[in-house]
């Protein structure tokens, strides 16, 4: 039995669809309402149980009451997925305290929400597995999204250390860190949040052939590698695999990767502002 947060569109959708795929009963949960349609193809497609659930993953009461809802159910829960996340994209100097208050609550406390509920219900059964989705951002400098970045970074960290204390209570914490994969978060999604001084849609319009350069794996591919490795019980899993690259250099050599960081960022700049010294200007 498994829970999937984020899961109307994009990869928790296609997380959602490879789970049904190998038999298991799935629960989408997501703030938008085609979740439901979601859901209904799932079901049609695969034979398995699969429903879906209008949910705020920034209302902890929320979130508890499907966590220990599914459990009592269905007698038990094997999978919590939280995935839900919005995008940011912009410099530093242009955010609010309101973009900030908005991506910290989705992206990280929308997945202590989902910690806080499943984690000491999965400790009292003495089984289950709690997958977050961060980013390849949650492992190397990235500016233009560093808001976004941050509660990457955090969800990476609250993985680890989760993993260790889980492991005594045979609960398993992995984290997933996605390269670029096609998705609608490529060009910010349906929530997502631009602060540069550019027009929303052409920003969009941007965005999304600024990231084609990077080859996006396939979703549905994304789903069945990442749940490969969620079945092997990996801590940290990156895909596409030759993202490992930079994580590596990040680790091996800081100096090197913020030298490279910077070099994209100027030409990220002029790639989706259009001016390579001031996006404003």
């Amino acid at each position: 039995m498994a829970i999937v947060t984020g899961a109307a569109s994009g990869i928790g959708r296609a997380l959602s669809e490879e789970l049904a795929r190998r038999g298991a009963s799935v629960v989408l949960a997501d703030l938008q309402e085609q979740v439901r349609d979601a859901a209904a193809d799932i079901s049609s497609s695969s034979g398995r149980s699969a429903s879906a659930c209008t949910l705020d993953v920034t209302d902890f009461d929320s979130v508890k009451r499907l966590v220990e809802r599914v459990a009592e159910e269905q007698g038990r829960l094997d999978y919590l997925f939280n995935n839900a996340g919005i995008a940011v994209g912009g410099e530093l100097r242009d955010h609010t305290i309101e973009v900030w208050n908005r991506v910290i609550d989705v992206n990280l406390r929308g997945a202590v929400n989902g910690v806080q509920a499943a984690y000491p219900l999965m400790l009292r059964q003495g089984f289950g597995h709690i997958v977050n989705t961060a980013s390849m951002q949650g492992l190397m400098p990235s500016p233009l999204t560093a808001s976004y970045s941050t509660t990457k970074h955090a969800l990476v960290g609250l993985s680890k250390a989760l993993r260790v204390e889980a492991a005594g209570g045979s609960v398993r914490v992995s984290v997933l860190c996605p390269g670029v994969i096609r998705t609608p978060l490529l060009s910010g999604g349906k929530h997502g949040i631009f602060v540069a001084a550019v027009p929303e849609q052409e920003q969009r319009e941007r965005a999304l052939a600024y990231f084609e350069r990077f080859r996006p794996m396939d979703v549905r591919q994304f789903a069945a590698k990442a749940l490969d490795e969620v079945a092997r019980n990996r801590a940290i899993i990156v895909i596409p695999a030759w993202w490992k690259v930079f994580w590596w250099l990040d680790r091996l050599s800081p100096g090197l990767s913020l030298f490279v960081a910077q070099r994209v960022f100027a030409s990220a700049r002029r790639d989706l502002f259009g001016n390579s010294s001031d996006p404003r200007s």
